[in-house]
């Protein structure tokens, strides 16, 4: 995938209760997810894409960054930051996340649909 393509899904919003670099992180999840960007595809550099979207070079950075620590990207120097297979890394955090989540509410007396509830509200806030 080239760059402009990369480049031609993500923008910020200005107006949004999501930082930039929340939505800049979001916006490459959710293109791993739904197949825009594939393991392997280099996206383009942080001061590239900080000059696309008009956000601090930092901004960017800390995207990639947290995108790194979660598993779904790999910065390599020179040779940039890559996509990684990262359907089963992430997925492999979320089962886990999930697994501590259902024995929190186990032992919490929290059941089926009303801890599903907490889920949702979780993610409305986001």
């Amino acid at each position: 995938m080239t760059e402009e393509n990369v480049l031609g899904f993500l923008s910020i919003e200005s107006g949004s209760a999501h930082a930039p670099y929340d939505q800049i992180r979001q916006g490459i999840l959710q293109a791993i997810g739904d197949g825009r960007l594939v393991a392997g595809t280099r996206l383009p550099s942080v001061r590239a894409l900080a000059g696309a979207l008009g956000v601090a070079v930092n901004t960017v950075a800390r995207s990639y960054k947290e995108l790194e620590a979660a598993g779904v990207v790999a910065t390599q120097g020179r040779h940039g930051t890559r996509v990684l297979a990262a359907g089963d890394a992430s997925a492999a955090h979320l089962q886990a996340a999930a697994q501590v989540f259902a024995q929190a509410a186990q032992a919490w007396g929290i059941e089926g649909e009303a801890a599903l509830d907490y889920v949702r509200a979780a993610l409305a806030s986001r």
